[in-house]
């Protein structure tokens, strides 16, 4: 069997498991946090398809991160969770899915579901069977603690990094998702963080643009936002994909659940990078 180990446990999450628990405790409980811990309700009506959620630092990022998390946690049990986050490093194939059997990270292993994911590379041609792009690639590792965190070992992945997120790409991977999943119990993580490095004013205008497009189920609208207004949100991509995904999936309505920077969290306000967090349900 082969395992995918964490490249940013001590770096961009706490490296022990009791340590990394505790963090995400506080990220909950942090003042723009939702201020205490979820509970999970196994008699969910699992109305959420997708979530859009951040990927820096716990430190920055987890409180609002929690607020996705969270919502998650009340809306019931998924068995399938797919994973789609953009391609930092520049490293393997344009859309690769994990071809591991595990992911593991301080508090244990999570398990791969093949199944799915050979059902979505058969779905679309654009994916391609490539755990080289995964090897040092943050954005979907900083969601698993988290959902270990709701559900312990009842849940399992399916992982897809994206290095090209051209919206004929976003729109062939979404249809291919949703053509694979339409029969399984499935949530849609789009893995993005928003603006990096401006004034926090300025910062907040632009993601506003993005926002707004994500609450009107448009993905077309927001990778054309994110092009016309020169806005660094790094994962566009798969933010568009999974909305693709989710109309046909029968998508009704987005909910932002919190905005926030790294100023609200770190307290410099001078060079910020936005974070949000939404739902995508029937």
């Amino acid at each position: 069997m082969s395992e995918r180990n964490p490249v940013v446990a001590g770096q961009f999450y706490e490296g022990t498991g009791p340590g990394l628990k505790a963090q995400i405790e506080k990220s909950f409980r942090h003042k723009i946090g939702t201020g205490k811990l979820p509970e999970v309700n196994v008699k969910g009506e699992r109305k959420i398809i997708g979530l859009v959620s951040p990927h820096a630092g716990y430190m920055y990022s987890g409180p609002v991160a929690g607020h996705g998390f969270n919502a998650l946690a009340r809306d019931g049990i998924p068995e399938t969770i797919i994973l789609l986050g953009p391609n930092h490093q520049g490293i393997g194939s344009p859309v690769a899915l994990s071809i591991a059997d595990t992911w593991k990270t301080p508090l244990g292993r999570v398990r791969v579901d093949k199944e799915t994911g050979e059902a979505i590379a058969n779905a679309c041609s654009v994916v391609e069977l490539d755990e080289n792009a995964h090897r040092f690639e943050h954005s979907l590792e900083v969601q698993i603690p988290f959902l270990q965190y709701l559900y312990q070992d009842k849940f399992s992945i399916v992982a897809i990094s994206m290095l090209d997120q051209d919206i004929e790409v976003c729109r062939a991977l979404g249809k291919g998702i949703a053509d694979a999943v339409k029969e399984k119990n499935i949530v849609i993580i789009a893995s993005t963080d928003l603006t990096h490095y401006e004034p926090g004013e300025e910062a907040a205008r632009k993601d506003k643009l993005v926002l707004d497009c994500i609450l009107r189920l448009d993905p077309q609208g927001m990778l054309g936002v994110v092009q016309e207004f020169e806005i660094s949100m790094c994962g566009p991509g798969p933010v568009a994909t999974m909305l693709f995904a989710a109309k046909e999936l029968g998508a009704k309505e987005s909910v932002l659940l919190k905005y926030a920077n790294s100023g609200d969290t770190g307290g410099d306000y001078r060079a910020v990078v936005g974070y949000a967090s939404l739902l995508i349900r029937k």
